[in-house]
């Protein structure tokens, strides 16, 4: 089990409390300091299931100055790759199985 994971994220911090209190301890992901490649990130939005815009957070100003509302899935893969601030947090992955915590109870899908 990896969480991808910010510790500044409050959201982030209770997916990893959820987490603990059920005994469990994933490999964490600081993809902040350690940005996903392109393929990681194709490969993670084929175990979410969603397009590439179901995993960019729009609301961060990057996202406008990069004017990515039009971009087409190869276009946000390759910014989410080069500003990791974009992807959306946190993500539980579970073997071939992976999910948003949004709400952070929503990584209790995978358990």
């Amino acid at each position: 089990m990896t969480l991808w994971h910010n510790p500044r994220c409050s959201k982030s911090r209770a997916a990893l409390a959820l987490l603990a209190e059920r005994g469990l301890s994933p490999t964490i992901r600081l993809y902040l300091k350690e940005p996903p490649t392109e393929e990681e990130i194709v490969a993670l939005l084929r175990l979410l299931e969603v397009p590439a815009i179901g995993l960019v957070r729009t609301g961060e100003p990057v996202f406008r100055d990069l004017d990515l509302a039009d971009g087409d899935d190869n276009a946000l893969v390759a910014a989410m790759a080069a500003h990791p601030i974009l992807i959306e947090r946190p993500i539980l992955v579970a073997g071939p199985r992976a999910v948003i915590g949004r709400p952070p109870e929503k990584i209790l899908d995978l358990l």
